[in-house]
């Protein structure tokens, strides 16, 4: 039932939003739907497995063996020898809902950072007096409640309706500022997600194909395709991974189908880019993750890995290319999640240690990302811009979200002592592991050239004296504006310092639960 009522929370939310009638104190519906939804999250993961439907011990179905026992934490390169399906690993409450052991690490990024934007929003949306809110209030809850039922689906084909959905109401947040630029940015953000859901809709069928092909029963509830993968065709499901890897992973934004992402990010309320930034595109890694967990148990994992480490070589590279020399400070942080996702996505093809590094990723890369962006949202209503050279001496005109922005680009960069630091070494580490030296030579050599590249223009935003229009506005770091960038700020930090115990048993159960043995 924590389940069902965490998927109702925002739908509700929006319906009393939508019937507020005060443009003031609507916004504040945002924090309150966020703390019950968090709160809702909690219970769930802290509750344990939930309802699984498997049996105590061990289950085998079919060949394949399911565990409900936690599982050992990964060494080395080593795989575990059984694979735990979502209904064993997870929370499972009928045929279409469920949470596996990613998608709880999913959730859990997605619900702690709403709340610290929606806290952001209610400050932003003050300075917005003059322009109602309720479609940016509706849609802002509306767009939580996509992604919560993408992730909490265990149903390729409801999955993808979520996930359309997260389209849907997430593009008026974009078109917020009614300016060239972001109608420019919606109509290529829905153009573009919108062919690349279609064509993940299309290897969600071919995925189904291929238990036909072979007379099995045809299914897209995730359980049941992976209790028959071993038996279905491998043709069509390397067909299906290609079309759902090329669709989800146009949402997620990998290169090269990642042209949405700089204009969306950087025309969307600074908010609306934190979400997108850390949950949406990680959501949408969610996605892929599940697509490759159902072809590695077929055990054609191998296909899967080659495609997903070239992908994610391949973001890294475009990003490098287009962060060097870049003035907009937002279209800088775009191309960082390009780049962010291919790390991702290597994590994922390389396997084994490096899979708990992507999983650990997930969440240093998006809390790092909510406190860069809401920092250049402060820094953007301070200066009344967002690019250099309107913006110099940021840690003068704002201490706060100026050094925070500073700190941030050493984070995000992979610096230590930042979570992002570990996370990236975890993957390299694995990596090495895996024989992959050449592939481990070009990931340090990115993320330098990333490193350099970045840096000439956050030193140019953050140092210097202010420019006289930087003095004028009377914008200061306050409470609504400050405390949830130094929020995110210090989780990062956190994470690089101490990950908690539960913390890491949910990020070792994550990996084991993808990591298979054929």
């Amino acid at each position: 039932m924590d389940v069902l009522a965490l998927i109702l929370v925002c739908p509700i939310a929006a319906v009393l939003a939508a019937m507020i009638p005060s443009n003031r104190w609507r916004p504040w519906i945002l924090p309150a739907a966020a703390v019950v939804h968090l709160s809702l999250v909690a219970l769930i993961l802290l509750g344990g497995g939930g309802p699984a439907k498997a049996t105590a011990g061990q289950a085998t179905r079919n060949g394949i063996a399911a565990t409900t026992a936690a599982a050992p934490p990964i060494a080395g390169a080593q795989t575990v020898n059984k694979v735990a399906l979502p209904d064993a690993g997870g929370i499972v409450i009928s045929d279409w809902l469920g949470i596996d052991p990613p998608g709880r690490v999913v959730l859990l990024l997605a619900s702690m950072l709403f709340v610290a934007c929606s806290f952001y929003t209610v400050g932003y949306l003050r300075d917005h007096m003059d322009q109602l809110n309720r479609v940016f209030c509706v849609c802002f809850l509306a767009f939580l409640g996509a992604m919560t039922l993408v992730i909490c689906t265990n149903n390729l084909g409801l999955m993808w309706v979520a996930m359309e959905a997260t389209t849907l109401s997430s593009a008026p947040l974009i078109y917020f500022k009614h300016t060239r630029n972001s109608i420019e940015a919606t109509w290529k953000y829905l153009l573009l997600c919108s062919v690349g859901i279609a064509l993940a809709l299309l290897g969600s069928f071919f995925v189904a194909y291929a238990a036909i092909v072979h007379g099995l029963t045809p299914s897209l509830r995730i359980a049941d395709l992976l209790r028959q993968a071993p038996a279905m065709d491998k043709r069509w499901l390397e067909a299906g991974f290609v079309l759902l890897l090329v669709g989800y992973g146009t949402k997620m934004g990998l290169a090269p189908m990642h042209s949405w992402l700089p204009d969306a990010h950087g025309e969307s309320p600074s908010p609306v880019s934190a979400m997108f930034s850390g949950a949406l595109i990680s959501t949408a890694f969610l996605m892929v993750v599940r697509s490759q967990h159902i072809l590695h148990v077929a055990g054609d994992g191998a296909y899967a890995s080659r495609l997903l480490i070239l992908l994610g070589l391949l973001s890294m590279a475009f990003a490098a290319i287009f962060m060097v020399g870049q003035k907009d400070l937002k279209r800088m942080l775009a191309y960082s999640s390009v780049e962010h996702m291919g790390i991702l996505a290597l994590g994922l093809g390389i396997g084994g240690m490096a899979l708990l590094g992507a999983m650990l990723h997930v969440l240093t890369n998006g809390f790092t990302k909510g406190a860069l962006f809401l920092s250049v949202g402060n820094i953007d209503r301070a200066y009344g811009s967002k690019t250099i050279p309107e913006v110099r001496g940021a840690v003068r005109r704002l201490p706060l979200s100026g050094m925070v922005f500073l700190l941030g680009f050493l984070a995000i960069t992979g610096s230590p002592p930042f979570g992002p630091f570990i996370s990236e070494l975890i993957i390299l580490y694995g990596t090495f592991m895996a024989g992959h030296f050449l592939i481990a030579a070009a990931f340090l050599g990115l993320l330098l050239i990333i490193f350099i590249g970045m840096g000439r223009t956050v030193l140019a935003a953050t140092q210097g004296s202010v420019p006289v229009a930087g003095r004028r506005s009377h914008f200061r770091d306050g409470l609504l504006s400050g405390l949830p960038v130094l929020a995110c700020f210090l989780i990062v930090l956190l994470l690089g310092l101490y990950i908690p115990v539960p913390l890491w048993g949910l990020l070792h159960h994550a990996a084991n639960y993808l990591e298979v043995k054929p």
